[in-house]
């Protein structure tokens, strides 16, 4: 499975220590370069700056010249460069928590998953304990309504065979 990762998801992944889900949950995991530039800026968490400056073999960086249309421009840099990747891949998945990228990236027909999803398979796959990790992104800057929580948590239990 080819999957195009934008920003956000890998810095909160990294800030939750999760990270290493994404080479055990897809086959091949890419980013543009403008998103590990992203990922380096001096306002971004130490953990994450340290992690974008040495990526791990797993994470595929690449180049990408392609020109945005008018609607991209309304994205970030980031977002329109990993949508183009995905776009000139036929990634199989893109990742990203920008509500305009899912937008806009599902209306040029991309699959699209962001952290909570990724967080969702990795626990279905038994890879982390989805009740911690979500704790753990609780305690970053990460938007997520108690509703969402909850309702990831009674799938898990769902899944695990007991109620929430």
């Amino acid at each position: 499975m080819l999957v195009i990762a934008d920003t956000f998801p890998l810095n909160y992944l990294i800030l939750i220590d999760r990270v290493n889900v994404l080479p055990t949950l897809y086959e091949r995991v890419l980013v543009p370069q403008t998103v590990i530039e992203e990922l380096r800026h001096p306002r971004t968490p130490s953990v994450v700056r340290t992690w974008s400056e040495h990526p791990p073999a797993w994470l595929d960086v690449r180049h990408i010249d392609a020109v945005p249309d008018a609607i991209l421009w309304n994205l970030d840099a980031g977002e329109r460069a990993a949508i183009l990747l995905a776009q000139a891949l036929d990634a199989d998945l893109f990742l990203t928590d920008d509500r305009g990228a899912r937008r806009v990236a599902e209306q040029r027909g991309l699959a699209v998953l962001g952290t909570l999803g990724v967080l969702a398979q990795a626990a279905d796959q038994r890879l982390i304990d989805l009740e911690t990790a979500l704790v753990q992104l609780q305690s970053t800057n990460f938007r997520m309504t108690p509703e969402m929580v909850q309702r990831l948590l009674t799938r898990d239990a769902q899944r695990k065979g007991c109620s929430p």
